[in-house]
């Protein structure tokens, strides 16, 4: 009966019935410990499902995830998609205030807690009606053990469908600014991001798949993962990431894909393992966040690996660019072309233009991947659209082939003298000079200029002379874009998805930097 049922379904919820249809005996998840073919997903997700329902739980109840990716968090999305409840994973970084701020915007039902976040659990002022834990909980108070609570759940009972509009995922904004803002993903948005992934690449059915990226994250809950599950590959989840690790893994268990941030890259690649493992069996990464330096990114082309960058975000579920595999080598720092079911524009004399070649600004875009708006921000939202194209705040510019580049953000652009200084621009020069493996630009104010550019640069152990940096990037990049000062740091902050957090550096900037 639940295959029936779930053949009315057109979301997220009918995914494992209709795969486990096709191809029953295949494994769908696996880690070192067990795994799971589609069948037995399908019947998990079920009981789990159903155990909801038997908790009270009504249609549109919150399911909280707390823990490391693990496949017991792909068991809960998709049972939280049968019953026609949101699934809410849980940034794992966070501190028990700022998690205690989610669980209670979410009005979350339920907390699915792994051991090694117990003791955040214990500070926590705001507690759903049900909390399970994925392990032995005795150290919870109140809490039920996840697969005793699975257990009770049965099967063949039959599920109202979902519908593309109903609501999904909710997935918190890194909140670098401000409170943290939770997007509404709908089944709609996730199944138009799997068909648009499909439709860039070539997902087999036999492909097997690392989930490093976290699943607290769109991208590792949806590029990479979801599209192979789709296909009816196998999708091994990683908990706790470490390079030598995910080296032996990639070699071991022969492994075809995976997203990454590129950090992540970088710290592979110069693992000392590298050279010695053999990675031949991986076809192509997704990457994003940022272009990849430029050694990072030979180092994979030069074993063979295709690296595709790809840009998008949480509110557009969230791809929007992605590179191709013809010419992205040619193009390293660009994120390729819009997916197929998404349009893009540009914000420009107060309308939407067409992107074309040569021409710089605001990206926006509109879709069935772009989410229905951010959950009790009634007014964020109306901020965020434009009728009915969502503000992107990432500058793009295009060159006559199509292929396009995220060249900074609209609120990260240093106005200096008149001119525009784009960071992103900037980095990207400062990262070729010897001994700088990263670099981040922001803005200080400046009483002759307004703004000017300060430089944070992490280096490799060398010693740098700023002096000699500014000259090598005279060279590179016209005079007013240089930093006037430069600042040498251990690291960047940066947020859980890698991306700069240059609200920080500004403040460091402007109370420490002399300029």
């Amino acid at each position: 009966m639940a295959n029936d049922i779930a053949s009315a379904d057109t979301g997220l919820g009918s995914w494992p019935w209709r795969r486990a249809r096709i191809t029953p005996d295949r494994i769908a998840l696996i880690d070192d410990d067990r795994s799971l073919t589609y069948r037995q997903l399908a019947d998990n997700t079920e009981r789990l499902a159903s155990a909801f329902r038997v908790a009270g739980l009504d249609r549109g109840a919150r399911v909280a995830y707390l823990g490391p990716n693990d496949i017991a968090a792909f068991e809960s999305l998709f049972a939280a998609g049968l019953g026609g409840h949101v699934f809410v994973p849980l940034n794992t970084r966070l501190s028990a205030r700022e998690i205690d701020f989610m669980l209670e915007d979410c009005s979350a039902d339920v907390l699915i807690v792994a051991p090694s976040h117990h003791d955040v659990v214990e500070q926590l002022t705001v507690r759903p009606s049900t909390i399970l834990t994925l392990g032995p909980g005795d150290d919870v108070p109140g809490a039920r053990e996840f697969r005793n609570f699975m257990a009770q759940g049965g099967l063949g009972d039959g599920f109202a469908p979902v519908g593309l509009d109903d609501p999904c995922l909710v997935l918190y904004t890194s909140g670098t600014t401000g409170l943290p803002k939770g997007a509404v993903l709908t089944h709609g948005n996730l199944t138009f991001n799997t068909v648009n992934q499909l439709a860039h690449l070539d997902v087999l059915s036999s492909d097997r798949a690392l989930g490093i990226a976290p699943m607290f994250h769109v991208t590792g809950l949806n590029q990479v993962t979801l599209p192979t599950l789709f296909k009816g590959g196998s999708v091994r989840p990683v908990g706790k990431f470490d390079a030598g690790t995910v080296l032996k893994s990639i070699e071991e268990h022969a492994v075809n894909c995976f997203s990454a941030v590129p950090t992540i890259l970088q710290m592979l690649c110069e693992h000392p393992s590298w050279q010695s493992t053999d990675i031949s069996t991986v076809r192509y990464v997704i990457y994003g966040g940022s272009p990849v330096i430029e050694r990072v990114a030979k180092a994979w082309l030069d074993r063979g690996v295709q690296l595709l960058q790809g840009y998008g975000m949480t509110e557009a579920a969230a791809g929007i660019y992605l590179s191709i595999a013809d010419g992205a080598a040619d193009h390293p720092v660009s994120v390729g072309f819009p997916h197929f079911y998404t349009d893009v524009g540009i914000a420009k004399d107060n309308s939407v233009h067409p992107v074309t070649s040569d021409d710089r600004g605001e990206l926006l875009v509109r879709g069935p991947n772009v989410f229905s708006g951010y959950l009790n921000r009634s007014e964020a939202t109306d901020s965020s659209f434009d009728g009915d194209w969502f503000r992107t705040g990432d500058v793009i510019a295009t060159d006559h082939a199509g292929w396009t580049s995220v060249v900074d953000r609209v609120k990260d652009i240093i106005i200096s003298g008149g001119e525009n200084i784009y960071p992103a621009e900037v980095e990207a020069v400062l990262t070729d000079y010897p001994g700088v493996v990263s670099a981040a630009v922001v803005g200080v104010n400046d009483d002759k200029w307004g703004e000017v550019g300060t430089a944070f640069v992490v280096t490799d152990g060398r010693a740098i002379d700023k002096h000699d940096i500014a000259e090598y990037l005279a060279g590179q990049i016209a005079r007013y874009k240089i930093p006037k000062s430069f600042h040498v740091v251990e690291d960047i902050p940066r947020s859980a998805t890698g991306k700069i957090l240059r609200t920080e550096l500004r403040t460091i900037a402007a109370d420490q930097v002399p300029h």
